[in-house]
């Protein structure tokens, strides 16, 4: 068979690949105002670069001051644009996201508010960002959590089930073992689950071949009662590698002696009634632990979860602390009286000034921490919820 028949032959048998080609669309010019790009063309083959740049005063909506964009099967990588040299691109917040602009940028004074991954919280307390003269002000930083726990302990035999490897893991995170074909969990209680606690997992399970519930109740599978170091074979005060965990309610589980307990987590009935707290719900009910949920307006203040010590005494409970301002208005002579107001915390809202009506003017009102702090009384034109040039500060603690 001679060359050009062998082409035939392949073009046959593999339609596919020159279809593969010839699907690809092309891209249209973009309309760059403000701005120029080369090569200038009409239309541009799938996968062709086009380098762009933008007029004095203007920026691209990208990192630098030119940019590339690639076709894409009929679409642009990012869609070409200048900005105003005061407008801010979308910033990158590592282990945060945000609400992303549909414009792809943020013009000068817009607040964007940062949220934290799992495992995760806001450094200082501060979680929004602000785009001033082109660039982000003290844009928020995701750190780790002191609560989160890092990967859970490897248990030879055993695998983790229901989801990939991770490296760090939220508070109150749940993990489920499955020990190997032929292996069993040691213990009574045969407690599969690891729970993350302050920082740390709870006591994991043994898995061996061949061995029943009633095997070995002294080791260190999860709901074991309370060991004494010293104890159990030979005397020798050795214990299991997950035996040195603090209890969730503070205190320290280390002994100094050979007669002190050492508190392990129990089934939650050894502990009896659960406790209840105000302005909050027990939401999860699970053999060894308990999840609380507050109500609306209401946050958090200690641990979700609440576990059960094995000398039957509960670990600390959570409390749920107001998240908002109350303003009285006829506490503020400046307000126009209008009875008790309500501010979410980390939220700002306008309240009307005591004016001439023809002229009306606007206070904004902001919630931080318990903080109540309104701005000089400006015409709404003025404000636009950012607040006049001046503040005046006051405090109002949080209705609890």
């Amino acid at each position: 068979m001679n060359v050009r028949h062998l082409g035939l032959v392949l073009l046959v048998c593999f339609p596919g690949a020159l279809h593969a080609q010839s699907a690809a669309q092309h891209c249209h010019a973009p309309n760059l105002a403000g701005g120029y790009f080369v090569p200038r063309q009409e239309t541009y083959s799938h996968k062709t670069n086009l380098t762009y740049a933008c007029d004095t005063g203007r920026q691209p909506a990208v990192e630098g001051w030119w940019a590339t964009s690639t076709c894409d099967n009929g679409t642009w990588s990012h869609k070409p644009q200048c900005i105003g040299e005061n407008a801010c691109i979308p910033p990158t917040i590592p282990n945060g996201k945000y609400t992303e602009s549909s414009d792809g940028w943020y013009e000068n004074g817009d607040v964007i508010r940062i949220s934290c991954d799992e495992a995760y919280e806001h450094k200082d307390h501060d979680a929004t960002g602000k785009c001033i003269n082109g660039t982000w002000s003290s844009l928020p930083v995701c750190e780790r959590s002191v609560l989160a726990c890092s990967e859970p302990p490897k248990v030879p035999h055993a695998v983790i089930t229901g989801l990939g490897y991770q490296e760090l893991f939220a508070a109150d995170s749940e993990v489920q073992y499955e020990c190997e074909d032929g292996y069993t969990i040691e213990g009574v209680h045969k407690n599969k689950s690891l729970i993350c606690l302050s920082g740390i997992w709870t006591e994991g399970p043994v898995c061996s071949r061949g061995r029943g519930p009633g095997a070995d109740l002294g080791s260190s599978a999860v709901g074991g009662t309370s060991r004494r170091p010293g104890s159990g074979n030979g005397g020798t005060g050795t214990t299991s590698a997950g035996s040195g965990k603090r209890p969730v309610g503070g205190g320290s589980s280390t002994s100094s002696g050979s007669t002190e307990e050492e508190i392990q987590y129990a089934p939650i009935e050894r502990c009896g009634k659960p406790p209840r707290i105000p302005n909050g719900d027990i939401v999860v009910t699970r053999e060894m632990y308990l999840k609380y949920a507050c109500n609306s307006y209401y946050r958090y203040v200690g641990h979700k979860t609440v576990v059960c010590h094995s000398d039957g005494t509960w670990s600390d409970v959570p409390s749920c602390r107001a998240t908002y301002c109350s303003v009285d208005t006829r506490q503020y002579p400046e307000l126009e009286p209008d009875g008790v107001k309500y501010v979410n915390d980390g939220e700002k809202v306008s309240m009307r000034c005591v004016d001439d009506w023809l002229t009306p003017h606007f206070s904004v009102v902001r919630c931080t921490d318990g903080i109540i702090r309104l701005s000089e009384c400006c015409m709404w034109i003025t404000t636009k919820l950012n607040g006049c040039s001046g503040t005046l500060m006051k405090r109002t603690m949080f209705t609890e």
